[in-house]
């Protein structure tokens, strides 16, 4: 069981992939781990020796910031965001899209589940 900043490793993916389970290590940041250990992408986690695994773990812990600290980095820019308040952290605040996407149609996973507003209702003929 390979396990490198406190993430268990799927054994049976490709090395390229199984870095990927790490927060703050996408494919590309894998890959460039992987090139500067000497490993193979195609090669599986499971088939890693005790000397690649303890070298990616320190290529890893000394060169990129990823799970907690980069949790919680993330969370202190958002904040910052917030107390200066401004439109990115209001956006933040009100919990709408703040990247400047469209929210009339869309923005459903920011927005949260339809608030149904009553419709106006028709004046009575006489």
């Amino acid at each position: 069981m390979a396990r490198i900043a406190g993430v268990d490793l799927p054994k049976n993916k490709r090395g390229e992939i199984g870095l990927t389970y790490i927060y703050g290590i996408g494919q590309s940041t894998a890959q460039r781990i992987l090139d500067k250990a000497g490993i193979d992408y195609n090669k599986k986690v499971n088939q890693w020796n005790d000397d690649e695994l303890a070298l990616i773990r320190n290529m890893i812990t000394e060169e990129i910031k990823v799970e907690g600290a980069l949790r919680s980095e993330v969370q202190m820019n958002i904040k910052r965001l917030l107390d200066i308040a401004c439109y990115r952290g209001l956006r933040h605040r009100k919990g709408l899209p703040v990247r400047g996407q469209r929210t009339r149609t869309n923005s459903r996973t920011r927005k949260g589940k339809r608030k149904t507003v009553a419709g106006k209702k028709k004046a009575p003929k006489k």
